[in-house]
């Protein structure tokens, strides 16, 4: 079989040559297109439920919401494992899948198996699945660099403009926001008035509800004209929940103020966002989508932030605190340096050895079309070029040279016997003649 491919190769030399020559071009295509990251994401191929029941404790969320959560997700299909965790007020789900499983097949499974829960959930509790991002996607950090401007602000910043903003790129799961104040109206009751009117938690509660709300009318017709009755009732501010009134004794309204003081602070927080020791900072990560090129993306990122920040309020501007591009850019730039010495030093030491420089560039040619061939192979199983994968070419540069280097020396000490045999041929027919 080899014998017949030689000799194959050998009458078809330009059919062998425009072969090699399409790979070599496929290869270069394969290693433009090439999906590139500073590291390998070996991570499991997993689908998370987040739950959040504030102001309950880890007994009563896991009784409650993990339990039956984990028991209904054990039968989807292809699951290998399904881990939990409880604490306060909060619930995660892990649900490991097979590593054949395609990620958006596993999250479709997970979805229909969560409508299906049902009323097995307490009032008002919904589990939510996290972003469709992996374990090593977190490739982009950042902070709000404004001096002087309350925590508070920023945090409305970067919740409601700069989130939605850079959520917009392609490839981005998820931007997400840590560190400031998340801003809330705060109704603070004086038990005692709540018992001197005879009120009770549910009053205040439902007025705030039935207060804060919109309600559509109809339309109807007057001269000709058709008029469209509608009603605003969005709280905006804390005059106005104040005013609200809860019941009216003795032809007097009891108002929210009367009972309580409303003030607008921000949401109870479990940690701090540090940054140098310099203090409290707000800021976001961004979250890289499952498959995505991170390299690409953080480009994409990185220019969609010199829009944004053209909006943002003045003496505002990103920190960027930690970004994998440079790690990959250094990364890259380290192994492609590699990989030129490597080729070099091998090809002086095969013009060397052999001392043949037409032997020579035929194993030397060989390099750059395996590399550039391996990449096709590694986009084909959707293989990132990453420190491992990268690593793995540059050691096998040796390995690559090596079956040219036995070839070229079998096929020039076969030649060189056969060539003794015809000048002994040759020597031995002229003295015969003679």
């Amino acid at each position: 079989m080899i014998e017949r491919l030689i000799s194959f190769s050998l009458r078809n030399r330009f059919l062998v040559l425009l072969f090699a020559s399409g790979i070599f071009v496929w290869g270069i295509y394969a290693v433009k297109t090439s999906k590139i990251d500073a590291i390998p994401d070996l991570s499991e191929n997993q689908v998370i439920v987040f739950t959040e029941w504030m102001g309950r404790s880890p007994q009563i969320i896991e009784d409650q919401v993990t339990y039956p959560l984990v028991t209904n997700l054990q039968g989807i299909p292809k699951v290998k494992y399904v881990r939990a965790n409880s604490m306060f007020g909060m619930s995660f789900i892990y649900i490991i899948f097979e590593d054949d499983a395609d990620v958006y097949w596993a999250r479709s499974r997970v979805l229909e198996r969560l409508n299906s829960i049902g009323n097995s959930m307490p009032e008002g509790v919904v589990p939510t699945m996290g972003p469709d991002g992996t374990g090593v996607g977190h490739v982009l950090w950042y902070t709000l660099h404004a001096p002087g401007m309350d925590l508070g602000e920023q945090r409305a910043v970067q919740d409601w403009y700069v989130k939605f903003a850079l959520q917009n790129v392609a490839g981005v799961s998820e931007i997400a926001s840590f560190g400031g104040f998340q801003k809330q109206y705060q109704i603070n009751i004086d038990p005692n008035k709540l018992t001197y009117y005879k009120l009770s938690l549910s009053d205040i509660i439902r007025t705030v509800n039935t207060n804060n709300n919109e309600a559509g009318g109809r339309k109807f017709e007057m001269s000709g004209i058709g008029y469209i009755i509608k009603t605003t009732g969005y709280l905006n501010s804390v005059l106005e929940i104040e005013n609200l009134s809860i019941r009216t004794q003795n032809s007097i309204p009891v108002k929210i103020r009367d009972i309580a003081t409303v003030q607008m602070a921000g949401e109870s927080r479990l940690g701090i966002m540090d940054y140098n020791g310099e203090g409290e900072a707000v800021g976001g990560i961004v979250v890289l989508r499952y498959g995505e090129n991170a390299d690409e993306v953080i480009r994409s990122v990185k220019s969609k932030m010199i829009e944004v920040a053209k909006g943002m309020p003045q003496g505002m501007e990103f920190n960027i605190v930690y970004d994998r591009g440079k790690l990959i850019e250094e990364s890259i730039s380290s192994i492609k340096t590699t990989l030129i010495e490597e080729m070099i030093v091998v090809s002086l030491i095969v013009i060397i050895f052999l001392f043949h420089w037409r032997s020579a560039v035929s194993i030397i040619i060989q390099i750059p079309i395996t590399i550039a061939a391996s990449f096709i192979i590694l986009n084909a199983f959707e293989i990132s070029s990453n420190i491992m994968s990268l690593t793995g070419i540059a050691l096998a540069i040796g390995v690559i040279v090596d079956n040219g280097i036995i070839m070229a020396e079998n096929a020039y000490k076969n030649l060189a016997v056969r060539q003794a045999e015809l000048l002994q041929l040759r020597s031995g027919g002229t003295s015969h003649v003679e």
